[in-house]
């Protein structure tokens, strides 16, 4: 069985398979119901069976067993009978997640190819290693259609990740309707032109490019990833990265240091140095911001970014200075960690937990907050033996925008080379880290930011296959020397699972080379002569 994740065990029983027909019944109990509902969806639609509700002890049957962990599950089958025994709600749809693998590639296609449809006979053991199985989707550089994104959801489902941190709102965008403060939206959603490829090139798509989620758009990705067992977790960045902000309410930009009348939504990549300035009013105004991103993300975290903020014009600002006095704190970095410090004790009263990006450690980490380590393993290693919790996501190992492979044919190839056995050979859990400190290491996150992904076939480009390799390092219990592991064997299975992102439609990388497609001359801001620099 070539099953992607790997499971903690997995027994092929010949002579033990289970043909499904017209009479197959598809059962649950009520607490399971999400789980048998996507299930009977999914599978109605590839094989065109009913899967008809039946009686417990038949068919496909779906049970709950409290004894087990919330995301563990077992899967038995044997001739007309198939059992998922799971520890509650997610469990029982990472069991049907499997189920369906074992059904083959066109399980996965949303009409039936086939009338003849047969579960091998298995016995399958399953629990994931972290609870936070993540990947970052950046909608602001860039931003994705809401179909797109239910599209994306439906692939971190198949390969039973659970966390989608969704990258809202940036320099280049802000993408939530926020009803108390539209300009939001009317303004600070759109750019008048992008930025094409490198920023040595200096060059400019002059269309201007925007979009952002309705509220109903937000409760519907939200309610969708639920069904799914996808919590989406959503980012809205402060102090830094906020140009589209004061592009719209220019009062919240440090307005003695620059007039922030006429900035317009940042039209660069990388950084601007426009940044919120420090004031009650501008916590108000963030207050009135989250009260809203509450009402639609029920997640148990909301991030708050926290990270690049240049400190230039707090340094110029009277009024900056004035703030840091009276506040009692003795420099610019202390009073970035006032106002995460704010809105962490803001979010606890409200029952959520903040998280951010491991600059948030600059100036002293607020109490509560949890850490997203991007910088290396250094952010988190610190945090980490200080009794925070830490999300894994070093830039050097899973920034999925980075490339593929070395040579001059990777479309825009920036960052480090980052091959699928490297991904596969990353460790979430540094070796310095001690068994308690270990443990505050709740999970690995791999990240999309889409400076160079214009749509959803150059995320698919970027993210596949090494996506499947970093789902297998979240969810199985690998061994933590990377060396140890067998690379070799995921490859055998690799090639039975690109059968499946075949049958979801997903535009991977192919092993031999980019898509025809991403090494035109000129396309996504490529050279047109001359090797492309590295970045």
């Amino acid at each position: 069985m070539d099953l992607i994740p790997a499971p903690v065990s997995s027994v092929r029983l010949p002579d033990q398979d289970f043909p499904l027909d017209r009479t197959t019944t598809l059962t649950a109990p009520p607490e399971l119901a999400g789980a048998e509902r996507w299930l009977r969806s999914s599978l109605t639609a590839a094989t065109g069976l009913p899967l008809a509700p039946g009686r417990p002890g038949e068919g496909v049957e779906l049970v709950h067993d409290d004894t087990l962990a919330a995301e563990a599950y077992r899967l038995s089958v044997r001739p007309g009978r198939a059992v998922i025994t799971a520890g509650g709600p997610a469990g029982a749809l990472w069991g049907a997640q499997t189920l369906r693998r074992l059904l083959g590639p066109d399980a996965y296609r949303r009409a039936p190819l086939r009338s003849e449809w047969v579960l091998p006979g298995v016995d399958v053991e399953d629990a994931p290693r972290f609870g936070w199985r993540g990947v970052l989707l950046d909608v602001a550089r860039h931003f994705l259609p809401k179909a797109d994104v239910l599209r994306f959801v439906d692939q971190l489902s198949a390969h039973k990740l659970n966390v989608l941190h969704l990258h809202l709102t940036d320099d280049q965008g802000w993408r939530v309707e926020i009803k108390r403060y539209p300009r939001l939206t009317e303004t600070a959603s759109w750019r008048e032109r992008s930025m094409v490829g490198y920023r040595a090139g200096q060059r400019r798509d002059d269309r201007p490019h925007g979009g952002f989620y309705t509220q109903a758009d937000l409760r519907e990705i939200v309610a969708y990833a639920a069904e799914r067992g996808v919590t989406v977790v959503p980012e809205i960045e402060l102090p830094g990265h906020t140009q589209a902000v004061v592009a719209a309410y220019p009062e919240l930009g440090n307005t003695d240091v620059v007039d922030t009348t006429g900035l317009g939504v940042w039209t660069d990549w990388g950084v601007s140095h426009n940044v919120l300035n420090p004031s009650e009013a501008t916590l108000r105004f963030f207050e009135g911001v989250l009260e809203e991103v509450l009402e639609l993300f029920p997640s148990e975290f909301i991030h708050l970014g926290g990270d690049e903020c240049p400190k230039e014009q707090w340094k110029d600002s009277v009024a900056a200075q004035a703030r840091i006095r009276e506040l009692g704190l003795s420099n610019e970095d202390e009073l970035q960690s006032h106002i995460i410090r704010h809105f962490d004790r803001w979010l606890a009263e409200r029952g959520r937990r903040l998280i951010g990006w491991d600059e948030i450690l600059e100036g002293g980490l607020a109490p509560g907050a949890a850490v997203s380590s991007w910088r290396g393993y250094g952010g988190g290693i610190a945090a980490a033996q200080a009794g925070h919790d830490v999300v894994m996501c070093p830039e050097q190992h899973v920034y999925f925008d980075h490339r593929q492979a070395p040579g001059e044919d990777e479309p825009i190839p920036v960052g480090f080379v980052r091959t699928l056995e490297d991904v596969y050979r990353f460790e979430p859990v540094p070796a310095q880290l001690d068994e308690t400190a270990a443990r505050r290491v709740i999970g690995t996150q791999a990240n999309l930011w889409s400076e160079f992904m214009h749509s959803a076939r150059d995320i698919d480009y970027r993210a596949f296959p090494r996506l499947a390799a970093f789902a297998e390092v979240a969810w199985s219990a690998l061994p933590t020397d990377p060396a140890a592991r067998d690379f070799a064997g995921f490859e055998q299975r690799m090639a039975g699972h690109l059968e499946v992102l075949d049958a979801l439609g997903v535009e991977y990388r192919p092993a031999a080379g980019p898509h025809p497609w991403q090494t035109w001359p000129g396309v996504q801001g490529r050279p047109i002569e001359g090797p492309p620099p590295v970045v």
